[in-house]
């Protein structure tokens, strides 16, 4: 992950983006500007500390000091500004075209990724000193996000060509090493929620049966075709954000900042796209948010018990979508509650401690260690002593 980031993905935008200033080309640059700054953002996520204002010089610095996550989201959002702002005075049309797999150069398109990349940077700093309501509500007043979800959906049932997940996982090493957790499965189950079928395949009987969350016991003890298994396939596009998780992230910010004015149009908005981006009946997803239904949204005083309703959807809309974005917001917002086995109600949506954590209490991983290899090249770098260090923007 860390390699393939920083050496493939954030070196080519680099790039991108010098070829794309000297040649006054103001759309491909914001395209892979924008890019960047979501790469970025998903590896301070995840890791923390890590190089940024030193990184991608090449030979010239290859022990680059890291930057506090709190600096680099600070310095995300000023080269995000900075470039939409570039791009807004000099609008030229990307010259990549359909080499665009994401949006096909359309700009209006990487505007509206812009602001909902922004909203995202700027939600995840809400329990934070440097949580800025301001321009969180300049944002949702200018209204241009995105209306379609990004994602890359060139990939065809051929080897190398496939999706990656189902590529390895599920080709290559047999399907053998993700397994339905009840946690979510009977989430679905309990709400008559048509996405189990889409997030799931049955076992081979026909059901669907999951594990609790890092139960091995149970797994050694069955053979491993009697659970589910995750329903992606060759053709399964990778999304970066969907109008799901930016309806969401709307509904959050106006029951932060608004008072929860419209937050239940958004929330409702959410549930529906959620159903779009798998492709499901959205009259079903209407049903449920509707008067009476499992999701029917209800109005609290008390912004988190108001929250909480809108962050047990968007973990459940992420399944698959994005996975590493619900595993940030539950650390963050702490919803869906992570509880011990035996106390969890799986109706309403709770995470488990798993059963075979060598944490304890109930610690869950809140980041992942260095690459070894980084940790040796680069003596800037300090291997964190534990997996449960947080990251700067989870004070909740």
């Amino acid at each position: 992950l860390w390699s393939e980031l920083y050496a493939g993905c954030l070196n080519d935008l680099n790039y991108v983006i010098t070829k794309s200033e000297e040649e006054g080309d103001t759309g491909s640059l914001l395209i892979a500007s924008l890019l960047k700054a979501y790469t970025f953002q998903v590896l301070t996520d995840l890791y923390g500390d890590i190089p940024y204002s030193e990184a991608l010089t090449g030979s010239d610095n290859i022990t680059p000091n890291v930057d506090a996550g709190s600096d680099i989201y600070l310095g995300l959002i000023a080269d995000i500004t900075t470039v939409m702002a570039s791009y807004n005075d000099n609008p030229v049309d990307s010259s990549v075209g359909s080499q665009d797999a994401i949006y096909g150069a359309d700009m209006d398109s990487w505007v509206q990724f812009g602001n909902t990349l922004l909203l995202k940077l700027y939600m995840r700093m809400s329990y934070t000193s440097q949580a800025n309501p301001t321009a969180v509500m300049a944002l949702i007043n200018e209204n241009n996000f995105i209306v379609s979800d990004a994602s890359f959906a060139l990939y065809e049932d051929a080897i190398n060509k496939a999706n990656p997940f189902y590529d390895v996982q599920l080709d290559r090493l047999g399907d053998v090493n993700n397994i339905a957790s009840k946690s979510l499965l009977e989430f679905y189950a309990a709400n008559n929620d048509p996405r189990m079928d889409a997030v799931y395949r049955t076992d081979n009987t026909g059901l669907f049966e999951g594990i609790d969350q890092g139960d091995r016991n149970t797994y050694a003890t069955l053979l491993g075709s009697n659970f589910s298994r995750p329903n992606v396939t060759s053709l399964t596009p990778v999304y970066l954000i969907t109008v799901s998780e930016s309806n969401f992230l709307q509904a959050e910010a106006l029951i932060r900042y608004a008072g929860g004015t419209n937050a239940n149009t958004k929330y409702e908005e959410g549930v529906v796209n959620s159903f779009m981006t798998y492709n499901l009946d959205v009259s079903d997803a209407q049903d449920l948010i509707s008067v009476g239904g499992a999701y029917e949204y209800t109005v609290s005083a008390d912004p988190e018990i108001a929250l909480r309703q809108v962050m047990i959807q968007k973990w459940a809309s992420l399944a698959y979508i994005n996975n590493i974005e619900a595993f940030f917001e539950v650390n963050r917002t702490k919803f869906p509650e992570t509880v011990t086995l035996g106390n969890e109600d799986y109706t309403i949506g709770n995470l488990v401690v798993s059963v075979s954590s060598v944490l304890t209490g109930n610690q869950t991983p809140n980041t992942i260690l260095y690459p070894d290899n980084e940790v040796t090249r680069n003596p800037n770098i300090t291997q964190k002593s534990s997996l449960t260090e947080k990251i700067w923007w989870d004070q909740k």
